[in-house]
């Protein structure tokens, strides 16, 4: 390390942690520690930290899902198995999901610590809060973004929402894990602004640190992601958590271009009503697996009802555009 370099990370040392007492605090405190002095500016800092964990995490659980999709032992799990994105697709969605991360996300991200700060939130500072806190406190996050979410996605579905911003989102008809982030800019600030509001608004009644913001993001990342991954394996969450939505559920928000619009939880659909095509959609399903005598039939039967749900999807999609003046085509 230079001398500068060591005066600079000295006088961090003295700004930020001058009353810190290093030998109380934990492994990750002292790497959490650790990576703000090195830094030199909580700013970057944080703006740093917050960029590569997104982009680690979000393409890092999106590479399964894209050798899963390549491997054919797995189309029994396939929600839509006559759709496997190609390696085109797939890379031209890499390269839509890298320029709204570069304009949308990338600003915000170095905006945030300014942001955080002038509502109260922790950010380099240790030590950490409680399990039981940082638990709670996700938790919240999760509700509010839940909520958020299905009000703002479906005033993504009125006409001149979805010709203009929506409708970039919806080119895939049977989504696939990199798919999760494949939107407009806007769209992604939309509804970005419901996974960091949670934890803004939270700082207005109880102190928020930074970490358990961070942790709510690498959930929420996997929960998108995994939602259109396009596959329902038994060992699914939502086999497990009666509540939670999954890729079974959203996938047919795909299909039907209607229903389904949270994102983490089904309360919401369900209360509002939102999930009455998908209901139906399940029951016809279940009933053509009991009446099936081998499972080619049922197969067969499920496909059928599947071309149907596109199908009413396409005439649903083409009303919605012809309100504001332009046909669409599903891929």
């Amino acid at each position: 390390m230079s001398f500068n370099a060591t005066t600079q990370a000295a006088n961090v040392m003295d700004t930020l942690y001058a009353s810190t007492d290093f030998s109380s605090l934990n492994w990750a405190e002292q790497k959490w520690v650790a990576w703000y002095i090195w830094w030199g500016s909580p700013v970057l800092a944080t703006g740093m930290l917050s960029f590569l964990m997104h982009e680690v995490v979000y393409f890092g659980r999106s590479l399964p899902w894209i050798i899963i999709d390549a491997i054919p032992y797995f189309r029994k799990w396939k929600l839509q198995p006559n759709k496997i994105p190609t390696p085109q697709e797939q890379w031209e969605c890499t390269k839509q999901v890298l320029w709204a991360h570069i304009t949308v996300e990338l600003p915000t991200i170095w905006l945030f610590q300014p942001l955080a700060e002038a509502v109260g939130m922790k950010t380099w500072q240790v030590p950490f809060p409680t399990l039981y806190t940082m638990a709670w406190q996700i938790f919240f996050c999760m509700f509010f973004e839940d909520l958020f979410h299905w009000a703002a996605h479906r005033a993504l579905h009125t006409p001149i929402l979805y010709k203009y911003i929506h409708k970039v989102h919806h080119k895939y008809s049977a989504p696939f894990g990199l798919a999760a982030e494949y939107a407009h800019p806007a769209e992604v600030m939309i509804l970005g602004m419901g996974t960091l509001a949670g934890a803004l608004v939270l700082c207005f009644f109880t102190e928020v640190h930074f970490i358990s913001f961070w942790i709510w993001v690498i959930i929420k990342l996997f929960q998108a992601i995994d939602s259109h991954s396009g596959y329902d394996f038994p060992w699914s969450l939502q086999h497990i958590v009666p509540f939670w939505s999954g890729a079974e559920h959203h996938d047919f928000h795909h299909m039907a271009f209607t229903n389904n619009y949270s994102t983490s939880f089904r309360w919401w659909d369900r209360i509002f009503g939102t999930d009455d095509k998908y209901l139906v959609y399940r029951k016809q399903v279940k009933a053509a697996k009991a009446k099936a005598g081998s499972k080619e039939e049922f197969l067969k039967a499920e496909q059928e009802l599947m071309n149907q749900v596109l199908a009413e999807g396409l005439k649903a999609e083409n009303a919605v555009e012809a309100q504001s003046g332009k046909k669409t085509k599903v891929q």
